[in-house]
């Protein structure tokens, strides 16, 4: 410990300081200080007077190389300051940059806001505690940045400062808490922004629109979906070139004003030079909720998948917690989709971690997808109900139509057809629904045809049709040949059907495919082609259960009995014993992840993954990490 040894000769301190007689076993210097007990280090900090703990850091900071330890120095020199100093102020501010640069927004907010504390000069203070606001944001630390913010309103210096301070409190309200206020603040903002700064303006839209997109049918009056992309239109625009997620903009408030149609063509073109170009972190960080929201609007899987997994993997590397629950939320649906159920429960845990560690409240709409998917009726009906409930007093009404929606995709899959078709449609038909009142509509057909209600399946029909703009190819082409088949006849229906398969198989999204194969094998075993409704039954019901998706596979096996072919029963397992949370980390264990590792990953202690593991070895019947191979479901084939 050279440096601290350098700083105790500054102070006089001798080596005898440090002999056992003279600690008492309190504490000993080796090749690092060691404390009897983290208690002792903090009572002797917390004993010595203020002066004494300043001259301990000025001693500290005098002795710490600074080529070497720059960020170190700089934190001692500030401990050390008994009031404003404009070279320490900056010496922090460099050391903040640095701690971003290597994915410390935690660790820069800190150094920013003692930055702002010793800054002598107002102007200069005000935007410190601005960059302290931002860290603390991405950060996740959201009742830090609160303060901070109030502490900010008091030193406004211009009318630009205060709507930048609005721009940020709408910005906090909107990362911590999905839906609620957050759209009607941040339009406001951005609407004080016009006349001030027009670029900062666009940036400002862009995300009161996103907020409205989470508060849906629930946003108060002048905020939701629709006012915001007027407005936004109607705004003023930038005189430069727009870059990807400008363009990208423009896109999302012609898709609300003037449908799909209009807008896939800007959103290919932004989405091409999106993942093509080199476009800065903090771009990806802020925006790519729109480009994820862009590409699943055209039926872009792949486009959504690559936008969510450069999000995650940004996001994890520069510790920027806060924005991780909404493309983690994508990555677990996309998972889902792709009949990767084993992925998307990883992804619905880490999800529900990343909440816990942050205190920010958005609906799981991974883990109710998949529960949706999974056809477990107690389980998903628990996990939908809590969600349901909690998006409603928090004001998130796109949460409120995701839960009906799965709660429709439950329903099916169990065969209760009149609770699915009730299910599947928005809270407020009135509201500008997009994606989510466009992915009800074939779980409404299929549900009113099973009902025999043939007039409301064909408006489904017609009106998927109509709005959604599914292509000529891929996941939403198959949707639309899936959904029109359901209402059609004889050899039309029949090549409708195969085209849906065909094209559900090439996008990639396993379970939509199965469930063709499902309802072309019922629709078969109606027409008395049993051999063929058989063979399309028994893809289904085998795709199913590799998957897990529990209550699809029991429907298909039913079609199957109803063919006269017996098939046993599928038990569901003993992972349906185990938690989300359970469950991922006994996927991490049996991977070889080490207890550190993976509370790492998780944002708990190597204490906490243990206590998890104990009790997965319980439910599972086993005694060690070797057996989990065995114990846990098979990984799903490769698709």
């Amino acid at each position: 410990m050279p440096t601290v040894w350098r700083a105790a000769a500054v102070l006089g301190i001798g080596f005898e300081a440090a002999w056992p007689e003279v600690t008492d076993g309190l504490f000993e210097i080796g090749a690092e200080v060691r404390f009897r007990h983290p208690l002792v280090r903090s009572a002797v900090y917390r004993s010595a007077s203020v002066e004494q703990r300043r001259a301990a850091h000025r001693a500290l900071a005098e002795a710490t190389d600074a080529a070497v330890h720059p960020d170190r120095r700089a934190w001692h020199h500030a401990q050390a300051s008994a009031g404003p100093d404009e070279e320490v102020a900056a010496e922090l501010e460099r050391s903040a940059t640095r701690a971003q640069a290597r994915g410390g927004f935690a660790a820069a907010a800190a150094l920013l806001d003692r930055s702002a504390d010793l800054t002598p000069e107002a102007t200069v203070r005000f935007e410190r505690r601005l960059a302290a606001v931002r860290s603390h944001l991405r950060a996740g630390t959201f009742d830090t940045a609160r303060a901070l913010l109030a502490a900010a309103e008091s030193e406004v210096p211009d009318d630009l400062g205060g709507a930048r301070v609005a721009l940020l409190r709408g910005q906090v309200a909107s990362a911590s808490d999905a839906g609620g206020d957050a759209p009607l603040q941040l339009l406001e903002a951005a609407r004080r922004l016009e006349r001030l700064d027009t670029p900062l303006s666009r940036r400002t839209y862009s995300d009161a629109w996103e907020a409205a997109l989470f508060a849906g049918h629930l946003a108060r009056a002048g905020g939701d979906l629709l006012e915001v992309s007027k407005a936004a239109r109607s705004g003023p625009q930038p005189d430069v070139p727009l870059r990807p997620f400008g363009r990208m903009l423009e896109g999302l408030l012609v898709l609300v004003t003037d449908g799909r149609r209009a807008a896939e063509p800007m959103f290919r073109e932004a989405l091409d030079a999106l993942l093509a170009g080199d476009v800065p972190d903090d771009n990806w960080l802020h925006h790519a909720g729109m480009a994820a929201t862009a590409a699943t609007a055209i039926w872009d899987l792949d486009s959504c998948s690559a936008v969510h997994s450069r999000h995650v993997a940004l996001a994890r590397e520069l510790g920027a917690l806060a924005v991780l629950p909404s493309p983690l939320n994508g990555m677990a649906m996309i998972a889902t989709w792709r009949g990767d159920f084993e992925a998307a429960a990883r992804l619905a845990a880490e999800h529900d971690a990343v909440k816990e560690a942050t205190g920010i409240r958005i609906a799981p709409y991974g883990a109710m997808l998949l529960a949706g998917y999974r056809g477990q009726p107690k389980d998903a009906s628990a996990l939908i109900a809590a969600s349901t409930e909690d998006a409603i007093s928090r004001g998130e009404g796109l949460g409120v139509d995701h839960a009906r929606w799965c709660t429709a995709i439950l329903n099916n899959g169990l065969g209760r057809y009149r609770e699915a078709m009730a299910a599947a449609r928005p809270a407020d038909p009135s509201a500008p629904g997009l994606l989510m009142a466009t992915w009800m509509l074939p779980e409404r057909v299929e549900a009113a045809v099973r009902c025999g209600e043939r007039a409301v399946a064909l408006a489904a029909v017609a009106e998927f049709e109509s709005t959604a703009h599914p292509g000529e190819h891929g996941w939403g082409r198959g949707l639309a040949a899936r959904s029109r088949a359901l209402v059609s006849d004889g050899d039309v229906a029949d090549g409708l059907f195969r085209e849906a398969i065909d094209e559900l198989g090439r996008a990639g999204v396993r379970a939509e495919q199965a469930r063709a194969r499902l309802v072309y094998g019922e629709w078969l075993a109606g027409e008395n082609r049993r051999d063929e409704a058989r063979e399309h039954l028994r893809t289904a019901h085998d795709m199913f259960v590799a998957m897990s998706a529990d209550g699809f596979a029991e429907r298909a096996r039913r079609g199957l009995l109803a063919t006269g072919e017996y098939v046993r029963r599928t038990p569901a397992g003993n992972r349906a014993e185990l938690t989300p949370q359970e469950l991922h980390i006994a996927h991490l264990a049996r991977d070889g992840r080490t207890n550190p590792d993976i509370a790492g990953e998780l944002y708990i202690s190597a204490r906490t993954v243990e206590w998890h593991l104990r009790k997965v070895f319980v439910k599972l019947g086993i005694t060690s990490r070797r057996e989990l191979e065995e114990a846990l479901p098979s990984r799903t084939p490769p698709i």
